[in-house]
C-alpha cells in the first residue's frame, strides 16, 4: 500500500507543474513531507502525515512573534504551534 501513496505523489509531481500547485505554508512542501514519511515509515504513518498536513495547510493560521523571546512562530488550525524553521520563507519575509 505504501507504493500507492508514493505513486500518487509522483504522478502529482509529473502532471501538475510547480507553478500551478498551491503554495504550502510549511518550509517542506506537503507532498514532499508525505512522500518522505511514507518512504521512511510506511503506509499508515504516510496517511497520518497526509491527514495532518491537509487539516493544517488550508489557511486559518496565524504568524506571531513570541513576546518572551521575540521568535517568530505559527499557530496552525489544529492549535499546534510551530517554530520559524518549519514556516515557509515567503510567509516570514
Amino acid at each position: 500500500m505504501k507504493i500507492f501513496i508514493v505513486l500518487i505523489i509522483r504522478l502529482y509531481w509529473i502532471l501538475i507543474p510547480q507553478s500551478k500547485r498551491r503554495k504550502c505554508i510549511f518550509k517542506k512542501s506537503c507532498s514532499n513531507y508525505v512522500f518522505e514519511i511514507t518512504q521512511n515509515e510506511g503506509f499508515i504513518k504516510g496517511l497520518k502525515a497526509f491527514q495532518f498536513r491537509y487539516k493544517n495547510c488550508r489557511g486559518n493560521f496565524s504568524i506571531f512573534k513570541n513576546p518572551i523571546n521575540n521568535e517568530i512562530r505559527m499557530i496552525l488550525p489544529s492549535q499546534l504551534i510551530i517554530d520559524k524553521e518549519e514556516i515557509a520563507d515567503r510567509l516570514i519575509n
